[in-house]
């Protein structure tokens, strides 16, 4: 449910900009509604971005000092707090509002960044060898869920306001066209996310410490083995001669040589392709609404009232999301385990370059009214195999090759990697994605190299996170004890706390 939300919190921000826009910034005078400034735009699309790859790190570090249990609960108490006060975003101008909100999106991002490294390491750390990945790959599934349920929610708001509120169409009149009350559907919509962060709150803080880091970081064999006792509920015998024993092997740290021969690689792969895949999914992801109107799927803005426009975009989301995105990750979870993290990553990043190039090498024919449907085939493709590929892999594989003391700092670096990629993405292809020619940008951007040439550009990112993930070693049915070469006996257990065999029940 932490993922739940920290997808739904990062994605809605796009189903309602159009909607800040014409409300703040809409000049009566002029023949269509107003967009938010190309500063402002790029500020509150990618501030919480910022918030994150700075969450990320921290909380990851934090993780290895502290425990996973105790910054978990830290994390949903940032983002609760934040969501709320998000939609609470306050100012006598326009300017301060979008000041206010970005402030407060900047701190949502940074708590929803601690959930990567956490969330990851925690299930990594109590699944078991054979499933691992499945386990992983379902928490991370959980974001396609939260993408899913934005675009529901702004759709039942929308609707809702829509119908108690009737309005024209914005040519058909400049002032009526937004009602005074469609301040309070972006505002519902953002504070929303609190509700699913809230109702976790009370499991987050019941469960145990994982074993593995009170074994091998904490060194505490006996607690290890009482919390383990507890969640498998047969008896476990911890092994703390076995502990001391392996210690002094594996003492080395982030910055040292042995960590750069063992592990050097292996995080410079797990910090590039994150990033080179996020650069290509979260510009996808939060301009979706820019590249739809571009083909004609949503109609000009002046042709629909503000509460019209904010319906429109969210009922295209969505379909994106249930035909293309949901399923995806889905995929990942039953087949992770059975073909390995290598080959999912490998035809992901491929197919992403096949299908991007496909949208942007016949570009006009997709332009051109009547062929907009393929389009959106197209482009629903290249969001299954993002999501049945790197998207899902990258979040994984971290939590699995490093050891037990650097794993969440470790997963912390590869995932803030991976948003760097998101922030370019963000801010990027905003003004990239502009019309080449001068006279047919939005307001106050400059000339970009348009939407065709955009892609090409995703394109390239994509065929070259495929050859980099040729650095990533392959996890799959291995543990992470030989994994991360701690121990060099492989049992599936960690160092310090064995389990006596249990019965075929207890297993079942």
């Amino acid at each position: 449910m932490g993922f739940f939300t920290d997808a739904y919190d990062l994605f809605c921000i796009s189903l309602v900009t159009k909607l800040l826009g014409r409300i703040y910034y809409t000049d009566t005078s002029k023949d269509s509604p107003g967009s938010l400034p190309p500063n402002v735009a790029a500020a509150v699309n990618g501030v919480a971005f910022c918030g994150t790859l700075a969450g990320q790190l921290f909380f990851g570090w934090l993780g290895d000092k502290l425990g996973r249990k105790s910054v978990y609960g830290m994390t949903l108490m940032v983002m609760v707090i934040c969501s709320v006060a998000s939609g609470l975003s306050f100012g006598h101008t326009p300017t301060g509002v979008m000041a206010t909100l970005c402030f407060f999106r900047f701190w949502l991002g940074f708590g929803i960044g601690g959930d990567y490294p956490l969330s990851a390491t925690i299930m990594s750390e109590y699944a078991n060898k054979r499933t691992r990945g499945a386990f992983i790959a379902a928490v991370f599934a959980m974001q396609g869920f939260g993408i899913l349920a934005g675009g529901i929610v702004t759709l039942v708001i929308s609707a809702a306001f829509r119908a108690a509120y009737p309005s024209p169409a914005y040519r058909d009149d400049h002032f009526t066209s937004t009602v005074p009350q469609a301040d309070f559907v972006w505002r519902v919509i953002l504070m929303l996310g609190a509700a699913p962060a809230l109702l976790t709150y009370y499991w987050r803080m019941k469960m145990p410490e994982t074993a593995r880091y009170t074994a091998l970081v904490a060194k505490n064999a006996k607690q290890a083995a009482a919390d383990m006792s507890k969640v498998l509920q047969t008896e476990i015998v911890d092994e703390q001669e076995k502990l001391d024993a392996a210690e002094g092997a594996n003492s080395f740290g982030l910055f040292s040589r042995e960590f750069a021969r063992r592990h050097g690689l292996h995080l410079v792969g797990t910090a590039t392709t994150w990033f080179l895949l996020d650069i290509a999914f979260y510009s996808q992801n939060l301009f979706q609404k820019d590249i739809f109107t571009s083909i004609n799927w949503i109609p000009k803005a002046n042709t629909m009232s503000a509460l019209e426009e904010v319906y429109r975009i969210s009922r295209a989301q969505t379909l994106i999301a249930l035909c293309g995105t949901v399923p995806g990750y889905w995929f990942t979870v039953a087949l992770i385990d059975v073909v390995g993290r290598f080959a999912i990553q490998l035809l992901g990043f491929f197919m992403m370059t096949v299908f991007m190039l496909g949208l942007a090498i016949p570009y006009h024919h997709w332009t051109t009214p009547g062929n907009h449907i393929g389009f959106v085939v197209m482009y629903a493709f290249t969001f299954f195999f993002a999501n049945f590929g790197p998207n899902s892999t990258t979040f994984i594989v971290p939590a699995e090759i490093f050891p037990a003391r650097l794993r969440s700092t470790c997963h912390g670096i590869s995932a803030a990697s991976g948003k760097a990629g998101a922030i370019i993405g963000a801010f990027g292809f905003l003004y990239a994605a502009q019309n080449q020619d001068r006279s047919k940008t939005d307001a106050g951007y400059p000339a970009g190299i348009g939407v065709r040439n955009s892609l090409f550009v995703l394109a390239a990112s994509n065929m070259l996170g495929f050859v980099l993930t040729f650095l990533v070693p392959e996890s799959k049915g291995k543990s992470l004890e030989e994994m991360s070469g701690e121990a060099e006996d492989s049992e599936e257990e960690p160092v310090g706390a064995r389990a006596v065999r249990p019965s075929e029940t207890q297993m079942v």
